[in-house]
């Protein structure tokens, strides 16, 4: 049994110290933190000039009220206007990470083209050396003169 947990424990330890699980974990982290700034950003930086522009209203506001709220129970609403929110905090936020991916992939083209750029310059042939040059430029003189 003592074999089985000590080999449980180093295959999740081998498991939690593989680079993608880190990276995920990193991922997830920052993914996170991102979320909660992009929400900010909706809420409290573009709703309220939507809001303005569409006569004051907020969209968390909207509902269709079911059942009015009485002393012993709770108001039963359809709150569609969290939805319409939510829908535009998406659509934000796959935006930003749409033109963040296609920053990354622009930025990866330029560097993949400069590296074949210099590989192709570390192809091409030296230029000869100018007493090379200044022979072959005789020789062709001389083969002229013969000619």
């Amino acid at each position: 049994m003592a074999k089985k947990k000590s080999s449980l424990l180093e295959e999740f330890k081998k498991f939690i110290s593989r680079g993608n699980v880190m990276d995920m974990a990193v991922g997830i982290i920052i993914g996170t933190a991102f979320t909660a700034i992009v929400s900010s950003l909706v809420k409290d930086i573009l709703m309220p000039f939507i809001g303005l522009i569409i006569g004051g209203i907020h969209f968390t506001d909207l509902k269709i009220v079911i059942a009015q709220a009485t002393a012993d129970t709770a108001e039963v609403a359809i709150t569609y206007g969290t939805f319409i929110q939510k829908v535009i905090d998406f659509l934000i936020i796959a935006f930003v990470v749409f033109m963040m991916v296609r920053t990354l992939n622009l930025l990866q083209a330029r560097l993949k083209k400069q590296e074949e750029q210099a590989v192709a310059e570390e192809k091409k042939p030296a230029p000869p050396a100018p007493d090379i040059v200044l022979l072959t430029e005789i020789r062709d003189l001389l083969k002229k003169q013969t000619d």
